[in-house]
């Protein structure tokens, strides 16, 4: 006999951890950094025809200090870079960044000197999302797959230990130069 059976109707079992990622998943509150493009359907995704106020993010946040989630939607330039890590300082923790669009990914078809060849030479990325411009539906996709990834983060303790075999995990692996053929 489990302790299931043990207890009454109604009582529900879980742990600080679910809960806690339940809460955070379910309260980002964007931050709005759109530099091209990107920012147009990044725009359009709150708007009515798609309407990211279904998951709790309807309003995007004009001061950093009250923003979870950085949406860097477009490309960045040099000059721009301080500013975006500046913001990116201010935010308060826990804090996540989405990379949307190709340019923002890896410098897009702007391969000079002006153009930071992806944001993650700024600030850590937790998801990135394709496309020229990505579509709304794309974005939406890649804030729910974030929503999993934060729902299932580990704290305290557990998250170094998730860090430290991840890390012995990534120094453990082959070197890609001596990978050969397909991987199955």
């Amino acid at each position: 006999m489990g302790l299931e059976e043990k207890l009454p109707t109604g009582v529900l079992l879980t742990t600080v951890e679910g809960v806690a990622g339940y809460m955070r998943k379910a309260s980002f509150w964007p931050a709005t950094f759109g530099l091209a493009c990107c920012a147009i359907e990044m725009m359009t995704t709150g708007g009515p025809k798609y309407d990211l106020g279904r998951f709790g993010m309807e309003v995007f946040r004009a001061s950093p200090r009250q923003a979870d989630l950085m949406i860097v939607a477009g490309r960045v330039s040099q000059k721009m870079a301080p500013v975006l890590r500046q913001i990116y300082d201010q935010m308060p923790n826990p804090k996540w960044v989405l990379a949307m669009g190709v340019c923002a990914s890896s410098g897009g078809m702007f391969n000079n000197y002006a153009v930071v060849q992806g944001v993650d030479h700024v600030v850590p990325v937790d998801m990135y999302l394709p496309g020229c411009p990505p579509r709304p539906e794309m974005l939406i996709d890649a804030i729910l797959k974030l929503h999993d990834q934060v729902q299932h983060k580990p704290l305290g303790a557990n998250a170094r230990a998730a860090v430290e075999q991840r890390e012995t995990a990534a120094l453990a692996a082959s070197p890609t130069s001596e990978l050969k053929g397909l991987m199955r």
